[in-house]
């Protein structure tokens, strides 16, 4: 090899050694910037759940001073139903919360009995209640069915597991009570956006927690009678009666529906219907810099217990 080949060659193996070690120096610099972001992420986080788990204390002292205030209702007017923030808590951080009387929903767990059967009552309420949202009322006999515990599917809208086994991927009907109104999205064919427009009205709690007729949406309430819309159809002003006190007020509600039902439905219906509630949902959103939590907790108050609340489920993230 002549001396100009050789210089060459050396010239190239100095460029690409040099390309080499500039590509490296790139990579653990970008590795480096990722991890630091990483790190400073994850700081973030957790510092952001610090502040949303406080967040949970105040809404629980909040709910604890409103049981012992003496106070028979729960209602949009009182003080643990008025938003908070968003306000600057701490240099760079971002607090809003707010507290929802899950009482006030459509219990889907109420679809069915306590032998676990279904309640074809229930099944009719809910029924109204999608028809008053511009749903098909073919989804009550479904959910009733996801949740009942018998192997007879609902006529003429009810499924069991030979619908959810011809599903790709396959998969059952839990046949029990749910802990989550997104178990809606396992109904096939039900969709997101039948979800985003039924969620604000159901909740996931325990069969026999009562109806809390003082923070019920006006669709709640009419699906609770078999022909009148008296509330649903002008929710400004179910607003403004709801300023300073609990309406409709719980009588005359009663009076309404013991008129329009029959004498054993209307009993076992009165008997699920409240001024107070002990099921609440509480959002935090908490933001440090670009980084957001946001996390949802299921509080519950012991009115036999001095009001202690305590979470008994969290999920996070942005709904």
């Amino acid at each position: 090899m002549s001396a100009r080949s050789q210089r060459g060659v050396a010239l190239l193996t100095a460029v690409i050694l040099v390309a080499l070690a500039t590509v490296m120096a790139a990579a653990i610099a970008f590795d480096s910037v990722m991890s630091t972001r990483r790190g400073s992420a994850v700081f973030a986080a957790e510092q952001g759940l610090l502040y949303a788990e406080a967040a949970e204390a105040l809404a629980a002292q909040i709910l604890r001073e409103d049981l012992k205030s003496g106070s028979r209702e729960d209602h949009p007017a009182e003080r643990w139903a008025q938003p908070f923030g968003p306000l600057e808590i701490a240099p760079g951080v971002m607090l809003e919360a707010r507290l929802e009387d899950l009482e006030g929903r459509f219990n889907l767990n109420s679809l069915v009995q306590a032998d676990g059967s279904s309640d074809p009552a229930a099944i009719a309420r809910f029924g109204r209640l999608l028809e008053a949202l511009g749903l098909e009322t073919r989804w009550a006999g479904l959910m009733a069915d996801w949740i009942d515990n018998t192997p007879q599917a609902n006529l003429p809208d009810g499924a069991e597991d030979s619908l959810y086994m011809s599903q790709d991927p396959p998969y059952r009907a839990p046949n029990m009570a749910i802990t989550s109104v997104s178990e809606l999205l396992a109904l096939p064919g039900f969709g997101r956006d039948r979800y985003l427009k039924l969620a604000p009205y159901v909740s996931a709690l325990p069969r026999d927690v009562p109806l809390n007729v003082c923070s019920a949406p006006g669709v709640v309430l009419d699906a609770l009678h078999p022909t009148d819309h008296e509330y649903g159809v002008d929710p400004e002003r179910l607003a403004r009666e709801r300023r300073e006190h609990c309406f409709p007020t719980l009588d005359t509600l009663k009076q309404s529906l013991q008129q329009a039902l029959p004498a054993e439905e209307y009993t076992a219906l009165a008997a699920r219907l409240s001024t107070q509630s002990n099921y609440f949902r509480l959002t935090s959103i908490v933001t440090i810099g670009a980084t957001e939590l946001a996390l949802y907790s299921l509080l519950q108050r012991d009115q036999t217990a001095g009001g202690q609340v305590r979470p008994i489920l969290r999920t996070y993230g942005l709904e």
